[in-house]
């Protein structure tokens, strides 16, 4: 048995795990049944835990093909798509979704539908997925093209339809490997979402949000706009190789950090920091890609940054009309509680079709708290919160949500439960997670 954990390193579990190097050894492994694939680990919850039979996908990392007239990328579920930009990129092409880590895997990214920024243009990453490969609880492979219920139930299903082996995906064409940004400062909530609904022409747009301000500055956020940037707008020695951007140095946090060391006094002095900085540096500028998608990438192990408790992440969506006044209510809990979080997010979704995907039309807010008995029951406060404005919540960041929430703001997992019943998917696949939801 191996003490397992996702990214928040809270709930760790001791599963059995085994990493197949072939489909023989992977149907044998699904046969023992309550099988749930992991890819790299960053679900933040328990989502990719089964303490019986854990399966690692690190051996089924091959590229398969590239269509260069359409995009068409077939590949393995366990390419990451940092492997992908490292490959595609400089001949042009870069994902059409990608979720604030470009450390997922491919698998990982359908299971959980991931978002990004731009989600409010482009969907989801179900948007550009044109088939999925599956094995099943039979050993046997079938591919589910979009036209498919399985495909469908696939998408979001968090890994509880089959092991996913491979995928094929549409990246889209780009012209150079740099974004052009431009940063707005909004001194509170309602400038914020005024910002956003006045951006909606923006390929890409996120704020952070700080969420420990209360009063007239409750909810001031940096949000920030972007869009691919062309060859003629970079500076004349970018323009050689527009797909060259500077490396970033890889930073390391070696050490946990002592769970002191986040308190309401640390927390408020980095959120004002934060805000005057970034305030400062407001207007256009450019940024390489990787500062633009993945900041927090170049900390590796930032995780520690909460301590050997880990950390818990609370992700809503609120629909549009009830999203400022959901927003707002909890904004003003979580500064009531002197609690908040370096790293407060705020999206604007767009409309949205999947059958389990998290997005609707609306706004998404994530924030993380340090793992401890306060912040827990602050987020059970907050997910009633989210269900008196008709919102729902985000499986691939969810470590302690109770089932009876989940059924009650989201109905449809009480269907997937039913079909995974009835189709004896529930014996086959299943994870910590699944079993905490009753799903």
């Amino acid at each position: 048995m191996t003490a397992l954990a996702g990214w928040g390193r809270y709930p760790r579990i001791d599963c059995a795990i085994a990493a197949p190097r072939d489909e023989a050894a992977l149907a044998a492994l699904i046969a023992r049944g309550g099988a749930i694939a992991r890819g790299m680990g960053r679900a933040y919850g328990d989502s990719a835990l089964s303490a019986t039979n854990t399966i690692s996908m690190r051996h089924f990392k091959r590229f398969r093909a590239f269509d260069p007239a359409t995009g068409v990328l077939e590949a393995e579920a366990g390419v990451t798509l940092a492997e992908i930009i490292e490959t595609f990129l400089p001949r042009g092409w870069f994902p059409l979704v990608t979720p604030g880590t470009k450390f997922v895997s491919l698998g990982g990214a359908i299971a959980a539908d991931v978002h990004g920024k731009n989600h409010h243009g482009a969907g989801s990453f179900g948007a550009c997925v044109e088939w999925i490969e599956l094995m099943g609880a039979d050993g046997a492979v079938a591919r589910a093209t979009r036209d498919d219920d399985r495909f469908r139930w696939t998408l979001g299903g968090m890994g509880l339809t089959g092991v996913i082996l491979r995928a094929a995906i549409r990246l889209q064409p780009v012209a150079s490997g740099w974004i052009a940004q431009t940063t707005l400062p909004a001194p509170d909530l309602a400038a914020a979402i005024e910002a956003f609904e006045a951006n909606m022409d923006a390929p890409y747009s996120v704020a952070w949000i700080d969420c420990a301000t209360s009063g007239a500055a409750r909810g001031r956020s940096l949000v920030m706009l972007g869009r691919h940037a062309a060859p003629e707008a970079l500076p004349r020695a970018a323009r050689r190789d527009p797909f060259a951007v500077p490396r970033r140095r890889l930073r390391r946090l070696p050490i946990d950090l002592p769970s002191g060391a986040l308190n309401p006094l640390t927390l408020r002095a980095f959120n004002a920091a934060y805000w005057w900085a970034g305030a400062r540096r407001a207007g256009a500028a450019l940024v390489d890609w990787d500062r633009y998608f993945y900041p927090l990438d170049a900390i590796e192990g930032w995780n520690r940054l909460y301590g050997r408790r880990g950390f818990v992440q609370f992700q809503c969506a609120l629909p549009l009309p009830a999203a400022r006044e959901g927003l707002d209510a909890l904004l003003r809990t979580i500064a009531a509680r002197g609690a908040g979080s370096f790293l407060a997010v705020l999206k604007r979704f767009g409309a949205q079709e999947g059958r389990l995907s998290f997005p609707m039309e609306g706004y998404t807010l994530a924030l993380d708290f340090p793992c401890n008995r306060e912040s827990l029951n602050l987020m059970q406060t907050l997910d009633r919160i989210t269900a008196d404005h008709g919102g729902r919540f985000y499986l691939a960041k969810d470590a302690r949500l109770d089932a009876a929430t989940l059924h009650a703001t989201d109905p449809r997992w009480s269907d997937f439960a039913e079909m995974r019943r009835r189709t004896g998917l529930a014996e086959a696949f299943a994870s910590a997670q699944s079993r905490r939801l009753a799903l």
